[in-house]
């Protein structure tokens, strides 16, 4: 079973988090949601997430995916702490999956991952980076080899199924999406 990372800062976006962690574990990934700081974190518009532990915890463990919710100022929290960036760093170089969405793939540049890439974000994050050898997408979801970013909030389901669907393969994405009942798909 697939092992996968989202860590969470205060001021994540929830709905990106919330629906990361339920999607995956719909799946039965086996996912770690780990906070920076010890205890409860209080997301973007004041919702109360409760992490299974610590980051400091979480790290004693190795993973297939690091995914990283956005928000502000969720984002900077991920980028400055200095935990994060190393773990990006080496989870790219053992060829694992690094992901985020909303503000959060400009963590993605500032750890060197989006080099050679393509590559999404919130308006105003990725696009205006000085980031001359990313090519930067408009697209819902992008996936360029172990690197998957993602839009924002509405985006949020779209992202979470293809990390489902690279994890464990399009049967797995199709009995999730399903039991979704999304407009239009079944």
């Amino acid at each position: 079973m697939p092992k996968v990372l989202v860590p969470l800062a205060e001021g994540c976006e929830e709905i990106e988090a919330v629906t990361i962690i339920d999607l995956l574990r719909r799946a039965a990934v086996d996912v770690v949601v780990a906070g920076l700081q010890p205890g409860i974190v209080k997301a973007s518009r004041g919702t109360l997430l409760v992490p299974d532990c610590t980051l400091d915890v979480a790290l004693r463990e190795s993973y297939d995916m690091v995914v990283l919710p956005g928000g502000m100022p969720g984002m900077t929290h991920l980028r400055d702490d200095p935990r994060i960036i190393p773990l990006l760093q080496k989870m790219a170089r053992d060829g694992k999956y690094t992901c985020a969405i909303c503000a959060a793939p400009a963590v993605l540049a500032a750890a060197g991952l989006l080099s050679g890439k393509m590559a999404t974000s919130y308006p105003g994050f990725v696009d205006r980076m000085d980031l001359p050898d990313t090519t930067f997408s408009n697209d819902a979801v992008v996936k360029d080899g172990t690197v998957i970013t993602s839009r924002g909030p509405g985006t949020a389901m779209d992202f979470a199924l293809e990390l489902i669907e690279t994890l464990l393969g399009r049967a797995k994405r199709d009995e999730v999406e399903a039991g979704l009942q999304r407009p239009g798909k079944y």
